[in-house]
């Protein structure tokens, strides 16, 4: 078996997982795929180990375009994408993308990244601990600016950190009483806005470093691209089917200790 086709099933592995996670929490899998992916890349000598970080979070970016998609489409089929909010949570998240890079270079990146996992690990542990009787505490959704202003923060601060805006749209939409499976629905959609415009970047800055001919769109490794996806938009559907199954107390618990991780994952950066 030649290194690039044993490269491509190592990706398709990756991608089984990915999806299913994509589709059961309505996050894009950066998190799982970055760290995977880098190793994967700097194993089979694809390009210096100095551009492996950005190749493959530009990889992931592009591969999550696909796995939102099909997560997206499976959650509509099954109710679960609430239409009447997801346009201005898509635009909020579209303008937190965009003005990401602005803010980053206004923040220290440190101080950044200790209060958005001390607030990550709160939501944890607030979803671990949450009392069934607390369910009669309705908060209503804020009006539509509101509700754009509120995402683009999340956005931002999720495009800043590097991670799909599922960890932190699904705390802020249950917050405001919307079901689980709605706001897994609801961030699904979204993750597809915050990888086409991250993607966009990444290909169009990465064209003068990278050719086609050598398996790149930019900074996007097109082989890796291609076994990540061919497996996760099947997978995808499939965590979808299971969060339209499982209970909400079961896919709190889950998706918390995705939360713990995410946090872990930023304090030891």
């Amino acid at each position: 078996m030649s290194e690039l086709l044993l490269l491509i099933v190592y990706c398709a592995l990756l991608g089984c997982g990915v999806g299913f996670l994509a589709g059961l929490l309505g996050i894009g899998g950066g998190l799982v795929i970055v760290p995977v992916l880098s190793s994967i890349l700097l194993h089979f000598e694809v390009l210096p180990a100095e551009q492996v970080m950005v190749a493959a979070i530009a990889t992931s970016l592009a591969s999550i375009l696909f796995t939102s998609t099909s997560s997206a489409i499976a959650h509509h089929k099954n109710g679960n994408v609430p239409w009447s909010l997801t346009p201005w949570v898509m635009g909020g998240v579209a303008l937190g993308a965009l003005i990401s890079g602005f803010m980053a270079s206004l923040l220290p990146e440190q101080i950044v990244r200790i209060v958005f996992a001390a607030s990550v690990v709160l939501i944890a542990f607030k979803m671990l601990y949450s009392n069934k009787n607390h369910s009669s505490t309705e908060r209503e959704m804020p009006n539509k600016g509101l509700l754009t202003v509120l995402t683009t923060i999340t956005g931002s601060l999720s495009a800043m950190i590097g991670i799909g805006g599922g960890a932190l749209l699904v705390p802020l939409l249950t917050f405001f009483s919307l079901d689980m499976k709605k706001a897994i629905g609801c961030a699904s959609a979204c993750g597809i806005v915050i990888a086409l415009f991250g993607s966009i970047g990444y290909i169009s800055s990465g064209s003068q470093q990278f050719a086609l001919a050598d398996g790149f769109a930019g900074f996007v490794y097109l082989p890796a691209l291609f076994g990540i996806v061919c497996t996760s938009w099947f997978t995808a559907p499939l965590g979808a089917k299971s969060t339209h199954r499982l209970p909400v107390s079961v896919i709190k618990k889950i998706f918390a200790v995705l939360l713990l991780v995410v946090a872990a994952n930023m304090i030891l950066k």
